[in-house]
């Protein structure tokens, strides 16, 4: 929906290189802050890693009856038919339901090439699953922004809500067989530097 940068809600009509330049240069003053040369790091668990590798094994031997460009295909429908540029509650609502059906394919996922080199099919099936996890997310966090904002264009909620939808959201899902978890928090009304760079207050987009 709308975006947290220099450019604003025009994030794909501008240069992503100047974000780059700006907010890396915040981090590294950021990280310059807090962390120093020779500071002891936080030591890892026993079994950091290994919850990566199983999946990573899973999907390598996986012998379901769907090949991963199938379910991927389901994907694609289901993003452009209920949650395309224009939006409307209907469509999300049905879109909610189906995004859950494509994630539970997942399951049903199976690969034929279980070599460690080169493997198209073990990649692409991992994208795949990085793929379904957002488009879930964006799915719900998209049904429940009932206004418009940015690229979140909804016909049936055609104007910005900033009394009850001025604020950012924040959703969770770690695999295709979790549930979306979705929370927000305000947003910030100041930039890095209020010397250098006043804050600039939202209005109306019109054309």
């Amino acid at each position: 929906a709308a975006c947290a940068s220099v450019h604003g809600a025009n994030r794909l009509g501008a240069n992503s290189l100047l974000d780059i330049v700006v907010f890396g240069r915040a981090c590294a003053n950021r990280v310059a802050e807090i962390a120093k040369p020779g500071d002891p790091l936080t030591p890892l668990p026993k079994d950091a890693g290994a919850a990566t590798i199983a999946n990573l094994d899973k999907v390598r031997n996986s012998s379901g009856p769907k090949p991963t460009s199938a379910v991927r295909a389901n994907l694609q429908k289901v993003m452009q038919t209920y949650a395309a540029v224009f939006r409307i509650q209907d469509k999300l609502e049905t879109g909610c339901a189906e995004i859950d059906k494509v994630c539970k394919e997942m399951e049903e996922i199976g690969i034929s090439d279980r070599s460690m080199i080169w493997n198209t099919d073990l990649v692409e099936t991992l994208e795949l699953q990085n793929l379904v996890v957002q488009a879930a997310q964006t799915m719900y966090s998209a049904e429940a922004r009932k206004e418009s904002r940015g690229a979140h264009a909804r016909d049936d909620f055609d104007t910005r809500d900033d009394e009850n939808w001025m604020k950012h959201t924040l959703s969770w899902m770690a695999t295709p067989a979790d549930k979306v978890k979705l929370d927000y928090r305000p947003v910030h009304y100041y930039t890095l530097d209020e010397e250098e760079c006043k804050t600039v207050p939202p209005v109306a987009r019109v054309y």
